[in-house]
């Protein structure tokens, strides 16, 4: 047996609003699989579990557990989770004892009985295919990147072609339905790459579908245009959507232009919610933070939203906005930073206010508040809310 440990930074900047503090880096989702699972794929480990200092006791649906760094025995595979590899069933070289990515070392391999003690530099590194992470900006670089290659690895595990009463243009073999339901009248536009419908995913007749897309189970795409996105598990998607990333169990369930954007699990989207992802300037994109500007050197970049944030009926939000966990964004015209927890006009979510809302929320995807995740957020809102 191999398990696969993952390294979270020691401390997490602003780089990585508004996520960091809220849950794992691993979690987060690079292309169509969450960065942990990219590891597995690649290396097809047996478990995986994650170091992370800045989310103790973080559990969501389907989380891998949080262990502490001291306890990891060999054999194992420790993996930074801000490098995102691509590829599937790797075999390693004998003797390798690190993985890198573009010179850098970004994994470590440890021997039977091997104790791990931190990060270090390794002779010859064997050189592996991915993209390594600057922040939560870079999950949509991810996207652009890493989309294509991961749709068409899951080619081989669906059935290619049209569905019945449906318009396809380009190669039908680039269209993947794993047992999803397609009304009649979707377009598939597979041009520019495969479209993946995972298990028991659902769209609605009259929607335009732009590969590469994957769309994961249990997730509704209910009408409109969607292109070039990740859609997680679990969630419901309307309007016009482009080059964006859906973590899951979220809700987008109107119209409304959604660009260049991440939305945290369990996020909810008022109808007419709209996102700006291009300056008038065409200029580089900057974000507002809490301790100062940051260059994302992106043109295209809309809004990156923390888990369980919600936006009320007719908001527009600015190129680079980013909302923190638990925040409520009411007013017409989003600010450009929205700290965690705070409910307009300038209120902190309490403890007993957020957690009423996550129990009425959660079990409409089937998901039960467990001791175990109501403590993860009962925790969030104690690092964040203060």
């Amino acid at each position: 047996m191999r398990r696969l440990f993952m390294l979270e930074p020691a401390r997490l900047g602003d780089d990585w609003a508004p996520f960091a503090g809220v849950r794992p880096i691993a979690e987060l989702r690079a292309g169509a699989f969450r960065i942990w699972e990219r590891w597995h794929r690649l290396l097809a480990t047996d478990e995986a579990a994650i170091v992370s200092p800045s989310t103790p006791g973080f559990a969501d649906v389907d989380s891998r557990p949080i262990v502490a760094g001291g306890t990891i025995v060999g054999p194992a595979l420790v993996a930074r989770s801000t490098a995102a590899p691509v590829g599937t069933d790797l075999t390693l070289p004998v003797g390798v004892r690190g993985l890198s990515i573009g010179g850098m070392t970004v994994a470590w391999v440890l021997a039977p009985g091997e104790r791990w003690t931190g990060p270090t530099e390794v002779v010859a590194p064997f050189e592996i295919k991915g993209l390594r992470l600057d922040g939560a900006a870079g999950l949509i670089t991810a996207c652009e990147r890493l989309l294509e290659d991961d749709c068409l690895s899951l080619a081989h595990t669906g059935t290619r072609g049209v569905p019945d009463g449906c318009v396809v243009i380009g190669d039908p073999s680039l269209v993947i339905v794993r047992t999803a339901s397609v009304e009649p009248h979707v377009v598939f536009d597979v041009r520019k790459g495969p479209i993946v419908l995972d298990e028991d995913s659902l769209v609605r007749s009259g929607a335009r579908l732009e590969g590469p897309l994957y769309v994961g189970p249990h997730s509704w795409i209910l009408g409109g245009a969607v292109r070039q996105s990740v859609i997680g598990p679990h969630c419901r998607v309307h309007g016009e959507i482009s080059a964006s990333v859906f973590l899951g169990y979220a809700n987008k369930s109107h119209d409304g232009f959604l660009g260049h954007s991440v939305l945290g699990q369990w996020v909810n989207l008022g109808a007419g919610t709209i996102t700006s992802n291009l300056k008038n300037t065409y200029g580089p994109i900057r974000l507002d933070l809490p301790n100062g500007r940051l260059e994302t050197g992106r043109t295209n970049l809309g809004s990156l939203i923390g888990d369980h944030a919600k936006t009320a009926i007719g908001t527009l939000l600015s190129t680079g906005t980013v909302i923190g966990a638990g925040a409520n964004v009411v007013s017409a015209r989003g600010p450009r930073y929205v700290r965690p927890f705070l409910w307009d006009p300038g209120t902190l979510a309490t403890l007993d206010g957020f957690l009423t809302i996550a129990r009425r929320v959660m079990p409409r995807r089937g998901v039960d508040v467990t001791a175990q995740i109501e403590a993860s957020l009962v925790a969030l809102h104690g690092r964040l809310a203060r």
